[in-house]
């Protein structure tokens, strides 16, 4: 399936006007449709593979950032640490310590986020609140991570009742410390959530980045 540009196009003045931040999920498919997004201005692409992020990195434009969206393996954050604009999936003081690590070899310093458990399926990935205070009392030995805000993912559900609760769960923590997180980045705090399938009621509910894959480049492409 080609790439969607009127789609993309509806998208971005749909998120314009709510000042949210685009994240094209750009995972298993090939850099031509990456390179037709990028004609049209998209400059944020999100990946879920180390390997393909560290491949695609290479061979498309420099100018692009990279968001880092999948579950990452604390032995793999070597590969993306050079260059990677943001990891939207902190779930533990371990993955911390090996950003934080792997950003002072580089001499930079890596913007995260972290994941936050909002669903009720237990396979999801993310911190839960003692966890995360935990961290927050840790924060400061990292010298190399800027914690830039936090990022959930709901249950892949029906039931818009569940989602929207699920989200404004995350939106209340996010706002309780919004104020940390801006004194610890020194940036306009992010909030992550909402996918393809439920991105406008995470924007109704104070999302400020979504990360959209299938309704700009159709189903995932696994079959080689």
């Amino acid at each position: 399936m080609p790439v969607n540009t009127i789609a993309y196009q509806h998208i971005v003045k749909e998120l314009d006007n709510t000042k949210t931040c685009l994240v094209a999920v750009s995972k298993t498919k090939p850099n031509e449709d990456l390179l037709e997004l990028y004609q049209l201005g998209q400059r944020d692409f999100g990946e879920n593979y180390v390997q393909e992020l560290v491949d695609k990195a290479a061979a498309l434009p420099k100018d692009i950032r990279w968001h880092f969206i999948g579950h990452l393996q604390s032995n793999k954050v070597k590969y993306i640490a050079p260059f990677v604009h943001l990891i939207h999936g902190v779930d533990s003081l371990k993955l911390l310590q090996e950003i934080n690590k792997q950003a002072i070899k580089h001499n930079r310093e890596i913007d995260c986020l972290l994941q936050m458990h909002i669903a009720e399926e237990e396979t999801k990935f993310g911190l839960d609140q003692t966890e995360l205070e935990q961290i927050i009392t840790q924060i400061d030995q990292f010298s190399n991570i800027r914690i830039c805000g936090f990022m959930g993912m709901a249950s892949f559900s029906d039931d818009s009742n569940k989602v929207r609760t699920e989200f404004n769960y995350l939106n209340s923590l996010f706002t309780q410390h919004k104020s940390w997180i801006l004194e610890h980045s020194g940036k306009e705090p992010i909030l992550s959530m909402g996918m393809s399938g439920d991105y406008p009621m995470a924007i109704e509910a104070g999302s400020t980045l979504v990360r959209i894959g299938s309704l700009l480049f159709g189903a995932r492409s696994y079959a080689q």
